[in-house]
C-alpha cells in the first residue's frame, strides 16, 4: 500500500490524497460502505460499482469468521473472489463487535474470549489470531485488535484499556511482519488509537500508535455516544499528532455533517452503517436536507427522488412511487433508498475532495452544513 498526500488546504487541515492498493486506487477523503458479512445490505456489488461509485468497501472480521468461515474463504481464494468484488476491501478486527457483546465476553492479556451471537459457541481472539483471520479474508487493509471502552467510562478503566490496546497493537505488528501477504498481494495493517474522551490519554495513544510506524492509522472509540463537539475535538487532537504521510481512518463515523467536520480536521477515511440503516427506514439524504419518504406529504409527489443527483435511479423513480413501495413493504424500496444514500455519501466526499484541491473547501463546507441536517 502506498499513500500520496496530494494537497492540504491553506486555511486548515483538510487533505486530498491517493491510496494505492493491489486492487486499485482510492482517492481520499473517502467513505466506505459497510458490507458486514460480505454484502452491503440490499445493494449488489454491481450497484456498488455503478452508480454508487464505491472505491473500497468494509467487511467485518467477527462476522466473516463465524460465517462463512475462513476455510471457505480460503478455498474461494479470499473475500474478493468469494463476493466477486475486484476493488479494495478493508476489514475491522472484530474488536467493536466484542465490545458490543459485553455480557458474553471476557478480556485478558492474552485476548478476548466470547460467546458468539449465533449458537453461543465460545471463541478466542488474540492479536495474532485476529491478524491471521484477516490475512485469510484477504483484506487489502486490516485492523489491529483493540478494546473499545464504553462511553462514559472512568479514567482508570480508559487508561487500563488503552494500555491493553497498545500491547495488543505491538503483538499484531509482530505477527503482521512475520508473514507475507496472502493470495499473491500485500496487505496493510492499521493500529487503532483509543483513550476514551480523555485528551491526555488520546495524546499518549496517538503518539504510541504513530511510533509503531505501520502503513496507516485509525482513530477508534469515538461516535459511541459522546457529544459531537468532543468527537471533533479529539479527532483534531489525534490528527495533529499522526504523521502527515500516512492515511487516517476515523472508525464508525458518521452523518454527512460529521464527515465534513472531520475532513476539515484532517481525516481521510470513514465508514458507517448510517446511510443503509436509515435508508431501510425510509430516510434519504439530499443536497437540500433529509427526507422521510414514508411521510404522507409524498403520497402524490411525482417529482424525481432527487432531481439534482447524477444517480440515474434518482431520476427514474418518483418520491410517490418509493413511498408506495415502503408502505407496501416491498424490498425494492430498501434497494432504491440504500443506493441513493450511498451514492449521496460518495458524492459528498468526492465534492469535498474537489473543493480541497481547489482551496475552496471552507466556504463550500459552510454552505453545505446549513443544508445537510435540515429536515424537509
Amino acid at each position: 500500500m502506498k499513500f500520496t498526500l496530494q494537497h492540504t488546504t491553506a486555511s486548515g487541515a483538510a487533505r486530498a490524497g491517493r491510496i494505492e492498493t493491489a486492487h486499485g486506487d482510492i482517492l481520499t477523503p473517502i467513505f466506505m460502505p459497510v458490507g458486514t458479512v460480505g454484502s452491503v445490505k440490499a445493494v449488489s456489488q454491481q450497484q456498488l460499482a455503478d452508480p454508487i461509485g464505491a472505491q473500497i468497501i468494509l467487511g467485518n472480521t467477527y462476522h466473516l469468521f463465524l460465517r462463512p468461515g475462513t476455510d471457505i474463504l480460503e478455498e474461494a481464494g479470499g473475500l474478493h473472489h468469494f463476493i466477486h468484488w475486484d476493488r479494495p476491501i478493508l476489514t475491522d478486527s472484530g474488536g467493536y463487535q466484542v465490545y458490543s457483546l459485553a455480557a458474553n465476553r471476557k478480556i485478558t492479556e492474552e485476548g478476548v474470549t466470547f460467546a458468539n451471537h449465533i449458537d453461543g459457541a465460545k471463541h478466542l481472539f488474540t492479536p495474532e489470531i485476529a491478524v491471521n483471520i484477516q490475512r485469510s479474508i484477504g483484506a487489502d487493509i486490516f485492523m489491529a485488535l483493540d478494546e473499545c471502552p464504553p462511553y462514559p467510562c472512568e479514567r482508570s478503566y480508559a487508561e487500563t484499556s488503552m494500555g491493553l490496546t497498545h500491547r495488543w497493537a505491538a503483538r499484531c505488528k509482530a505477527q503482521y511482519l512475520s508473514q507475507e501477504g496472502r493470495y499473491g498481494y500485500s496487505q496493510a495493517l492499521f493500529p487503532i488509537i483509543q483513550g476514551s474522551t480523555y485528551p491526555d490519554l488520546r495524546r499518549r495513544s496517538a503518539e504510541f500508535i504513530a511510533d509503531l510506524d505501520l502503513p496507516g492509522n485509525a482513530i477508534g472509540g469515538l461516535s459511541v455516544g459522546e457529544p459531537h463537539e468532543i468527537m471533533y475535538e479529539l479527532t483534531a487532537l489525534c490528527c495533529d499528532i499522526l504523521p502527515k504521510d500516512k492515511p487516517r481512518y476515523l472508525m464508525g463515523v458518521g452523518t454527512p455533517g460529521n464527515l465534513l467536520e472531520c475532513i476539515e480536521r484532517g481525516v481521510d477515511m470513514f465508514d458507517c452503517v448510517l446511510p443503509t440503516r436509515n435508508a431501510r427506514h425510509g430516510l434519504i439524504y439530499t443536497r437540500e436536507g433529509v427526507r422521510n419518504l414514508k411521510n404522507q406529504k409524498y403520497e402524490r409527489d411525482f417529482s424525481p427522488l432527487d432531481p439534482d443527483s447524477d444517480n440515474p435511479l434518482d431520476q427514474y423513480y418518483s418520491k410517490a412511487y418509493v413511498r408506495h413501495l415502503f408502505k407496501a413493504q416491498e424490498y425494492l424500496a430498501l434497494t432504491i433508498a440504500s443506493v441513493h444514500n450511498l451514492h449521496f455519501f460518495l458524492w459528498l466526499v468526492g465534492e469535498a475532495r474537489r473543493h480541497i484541491l481547489a482551496d475552496t473547501f471552507a466556504p463550500w463546507k459552510r454552505e453545505m452544513m446549513e443544508k445537510l441536517e435540515r429536515r424537509l
